[in-house]
């Protein structure tokens, strides 16, 4: 695949096919990804892979916290700053009219936008689920070069015939998640990401968001 094409054309899928991805395809992704840059050559990161028993035991633990503690938050930042100003304030709130408009879900309907949030705990119905976790020690620098692998999967996974999504949702069970998977101290889970094929019939999956012009982003000197 075109890596232009590849850039152009990857989308955050959030309806896939109940279709399920063989391990060899995995390990061929990954294979892939594991080639991504990073300061000093560290490669700070790793990957879990869950599908199956074990990717219904890290939904049901996660599950089971969420009815414990509906607003609970084991990060220790928030995904996005507080109080966000613009122009991100707007980009972000744009993305999610756009999302329910696509859906038919009204602003002032709670529970159905609620539900579709819940859909991130589900893979959004993916059959695998990866979880990226790196060593809290590390500083800003490495968890830079971990979304570095991360995008690098995603591209990967994309030039293997398959759907991704990234999943910053996951984010705030970082706790419950590395228990589930009984991971060691030294590996904090950052995020999730679902796996699959993606339903080339929902129209959520046609949604496309837009990009800021180059002119907003970029500047230029002593060309």
């Amino acid at each position: 695949m075109d890596i232009r094409h590849a850039l152009r054309t990857r989308i955050s899928t959030r309806v896939f096919l109940d279709k399920p991805v063989d391990e060899a395809t995995v390990r061929a992704v990954l294979d892939d990804a594991r080639w991504a840059p990073s300061g000093g050559n560290l490669q700070p990161w790793k990957v879990h892979v869950v599908t199956g028993a074990a990717r219904q035991a890290v939904i049901d633990a996660v599950k089971a916290k969420m009815e414990a503690d509906p607003f609970g938050d084991e990060n220790d930042f928030p995904v996005y700053p507080e109080k966000l100003w613009e122009p991100y304030r707007s980009r972000r709130y744009q993305v999610g009219e756009q999302l329910y408009d696509i859906l038919g879900i009204s602003r002032d309907d709670k529970a159905g936008r609620f539900g579709q949030l819940l859909k991130n705990f589900d893979f959004f119905g993916a059959p695998v689920g990866l979880f990226f976790a790196i060593d809290p020690k590390m500083n800003p620098n490495q968890w830079a070069h971990l979304g570095m692998f991360i995008y690098a999967v995603a591209l990967a996974a994309q030039a293997h015939g398959l759907a991704t999504c990234m999943q910053e949702a996951w984010t705030r069970f970082t706790a419950t998640i590395g228990k589930a998977l009984d991971l060691p101290e030294n590996e904090q889970v950052y995020c999730g990401m679902a796996l699959g094929y993606a339903d080339p019939d929902a129209p959520l999956n046609a949604m496309r968001t837009p990009r800021a012009e180059l002119g907003e982003i970029a500047t230029f000197r002593g060309f």
